[in-house]
Order: structure tokens, then sequence, then C-alpha cells
């Protein structure tokens, strides 16, 4: 073969791996620069499970050094302090976050919306109405809440919609009817915008009826999808911090735990009372509302009112401190960032609520539980007799069983009473006798001497 062919041949060789390696190259380069985009989804009542779901899209996205994340956004709203969590992960995001509102965004999804950097709004689609009320009872309608706690939730507002440079004024008009804007809402009036009047007045940024869309809009068209899902753990602990179950948590905790104290051994009630606390605990924990210091009030609580209902005579400062302790831990588990008075009113209510339902049902446990069939075989009632030479009491006691005498102390419950001349320690069988009262003697019981108000005999009597 000629030279010069060679050479021919052997340049278009090396031609053919040059484009075939550069093809290659940016073929994969192009690969690798493909956008990458997370979309997560804003649905139903907005509750304190959802903060940690949220921020772990963030966080994921940000590691993955994504585009964009988008919330697709549909519900009516939820809880204020979820939503400022929520809002103030968005604030903080370093990645473009877009809320695209397919269909709603209602009362605190208003205020995760006006949160991200973009706003898209499907066609129907409506954002605003998000006057902060008080949830009462099951059943109960909403209340409304006083002007602090709607001057805060609307300075929540205006600082959002200023920090995305959206209109502050029409902002504020979402949360509070006393802003009036000429042309767009009359006093009185709260101000919810459809689609259409978002676009005109800046509060969204543009119409997207799919997701498709969204990603047209954003020039990420081919970006790479990453749909984002609750896992099982998130979904537990939005299951475990709704506040119908919290509270059966803290009310089922609280009864077995008291139980177990009465009952002797560690059994079935004091379990159940300890997981029910752990689970409560471990959720509200998981979500930034429950540490060490309302774990610790809960538990000091406990002890004390334990103590104030079956070793302490009376209602006295044990029960009372216990019930505050047990009061603050469970209700600081309740309360989080941005909560308003009114929330932590409700706290307090629900809490409540619980402890005393849980210490009724103590109560009535005790009371009536030996005397049902299955109770009989649980408890031990044998009893031991003095005729078979048991003695639970001196026995120089019972010579006062059926005397009569006079209180020489006011017995609360107990003091000091005086029989035939002598001086004997007594204690009333529960009502408070005053000194001076006529005295008698219903039964010994242990090394107690109890007693009653006699009746002073009558005139007939003496005849």
């Amino acid at each position: 073969m000629p030279p010069q062919k060679h050479s021919y041949i052997l340049l278009l060789r090396m031609v053919v791996l040059l484009s075939a390696f550069i093809i290659f190259f940016g073929d994969g380069q192009a690969r690798a620069q493909k956008p990458i985009v997370f979309v997560a989804p804003i649905e139903g009542v907005i509750d304190l499970g959802l903060a940690p779901f949220v921020q772990r899209v963030l966080d994921e996205a940000t590691k993955a050094k994504a585009d964009a994340v988008i919330l697709e956004i549909n519900t009516f709203g939820g809880r204020v302090d979820a939503a400022v969590l929520i809002r103030d992960a968005l604030l903080d995001s370093k990645i473009l976050t877009v809320a695209f509102i397919n269909k709603r965004a209602i009362s605190a999804g208003a205020l995760i919306s006006l949160a991200s950097e973009k706003i898209a709004m499907a066609d129907g689609g409506t954002i605003g109405a998000a006057t902060p009320v008080q949830i009462g009872l099951p059943g109960s309608p909403a209340q409304p809440v006083e002007e602090k706690t709607v001057s805060y939730m609307r300075k929540e507002f205006r600082a959002t919609a200023e920090q995305r440079n959206r209109p502050p004024l029409i902002a504020e008009a979402m949360v509070d009817a006393d802003v009036e804007i000429p042309d767009l809402i009359e006093k009185s009036k709260l101000l919810t915008l459809t689609t259409k009047e978002a676009l005109q007045v800046k509060m969204a940024d543009f119409q997207a009826n799919s997701l498709e869309a969204v990603l047209q809009s954003l020039n990420l068209a081919d970006a790479e999808i990453h749909y984002a899902s609750e896992t099982w753990a998130e979904s537990l602990v939005r299951f475990l911090t709704h506040p119908v179950i919290s509270s059966l948590l803290m009310t089922v905790g609280i009864l077995g735990i008291m139980l177990e104290m009465r009952i002797p051994g560690f059994g079935v009630p004091g379990a159940i009372g300890l997981i029910s606390l752990a689970l409560f605990f471990w959720g509200h924990g998981l979500v930034r509302l429950a540490g060490l210091e309302e774990l610790l009030l809960v538990g000091v609580g406990l002890i004390l009112v334990g103590l104030e209902i079956f070793f302490i005579p009376g209602f006295g400062i044990a029960g009372i401190l216990g019930i505050i302790a047990l009061m603050g831990g469970l209700g600081m588990s309740l309360i989080g960032t941005g909560a308003t008075w009114d929330s932590m009113l409700s706290a307090l209510g629900q809490v409540s609520l619980s402890i005393l339902v849980a210490i009724i049902a103590t109560l009535i446990f005790f009371r009536y539980f030996p005397r049902l069939p299955f109770g009989k075989r649980l408890i031990l009632e044998t009893n031991l007799q003095a005729q078979e030479g048991y003695e639970s009491s001196p026995a120089e006691d019972h010579r006062w069983l059926g005397k009569q005498g006079t209180a020489v102390s006011d017995l609360h419950p107990s003091g000091i009473a005086r029989f035939d001349g002598e001086r004997v320690d007594v204690v009333s069988d529960g009502t408070f006798i005053d000194a001076g009262q006529p005295l008698e003697v219903v039964r010994i019981d242990g090394n107690r001497v109890v007693v009653r108000l006699a009746s002073p005999p009558s005139e007939k009597d003496h005849a």
C-alpha cells in the first residue's frame, strides 16, 4: 500500500474515534447535567407531622443539588404552629421552591404558599381566608380568637410576603377582616383570591394546570422528577400527633400508671400506661415538641398525684403540685413554634380533660372492679379473723367499740376525744367534727379508733 494512502486511512480512523469519543462524552455530560426536581404533596389537614416531611424533602433536594422543589398544595389549612415551621424551612431553603396550588391553599396553606419563591395556580384555584380560629371539643364549631392572635398572624403573613417581594397589604387582608383595599376587598370581609385575581395583583407568578405545565414554565421540562412521599414513620408520627389520638394516649397513659401504683407487682396496666406515654412522647419528640424537660415534669407529676391519691389522706399540696406538673409537661408537649395564646389555652384544656378523665376512671375502677366476678378472682379477699388468733390492732382498743364520748379537739379528720374520762386519739369516718360534739366509736381499723357524730340523747331517753 502506498504511504500516502496509508496516511489517509490512519487519519480517517483517528477522526472516527475522536467523533465517537466526543459523541459519547457529550451525551454523558448531558445526562450528568440533566436538571433534578423534587415534588412533594401538601394535602389534607396541615398538622405537626407534616413539618418534618417537608424539611426532609428540602434536605434531600439540597444534598442531590436539585434545581427546584415543587409543593403540590391542596388543603383547607390546619395548625398554625405547623405552618410556621414549614414557612421557616421554605424561607431558609437555598433551593428554588415552588408552590403549585392545585386546587386550593386556604388558611395555613396560604402561608406555606407565600413562603415559596414562586406560586403557580391551576385554573379555578383559590388562596387566602387565613384568619385563625380556635378549635373546641369534637363536634363543636370553631371559635374566634383574640385580637392579639389575629395581629400576630397578620404580621407573619406580611413578613413572609415582604421577603418574597409580594404585596404585603394583600397578604394581611387574607388574615384580618379590618384591612380594606380599594377595588379589591372591603372592610369586614376576609380576602380570598381566585387564580385570575391572584395573577392580576401579583400574588401568583403564573398559571399552570398540570405539573408538566409548571415544569415548562420553569424551563425544566426535561428534568428528572423525584416524587417524595411520607415514610411509614412520618405517617405514624402524623397519626400519633393528631389531637384526638394524643388525648387518648395521655388518658390511657396516666390511667395505667395510677392503676399500677395501686396494684402490687408490674402488670398489664403499667405496661399499657408506659407504652401509651412512650408513643405520645416519641411522636411529639420527632416533631420537636417534647423533650427531656417535659418528660421529667410528667414523671414527677405522676408520682405526686399517686402519692396524694393512695398514700396521703385528703387533698393537699402534693396533689396540687402533681397536677400542675402533669399539665405543664403534657401541655408543653402540645405547643410548638409560633403557638398563639389561644392554641396554648386549647392545649391546656386538652390536657386538663385527659387528666380529669384518668383520675375519675381510676376512682371508679377501684370502687367497682373488686365487685365484678373477674375482679374478685384477681384480688385477694381473705380475711384474718380475730377469733382465729389474728389481731391487726391493739387489743385494748377494742374496749372502745360502741362507746360514746365527746370530741376534745376538732377532728379534721383526726384529733382527740374523751371516753369514760380518758383521752383517746381518734379519726372521724370522713366528716369534720367540731370540738365539744358527741361521738360514738363505730369500728377499730388497725391502730385507728374510728368515730362518727352521735345524736344527743333525747328527753324520752332520760325518762
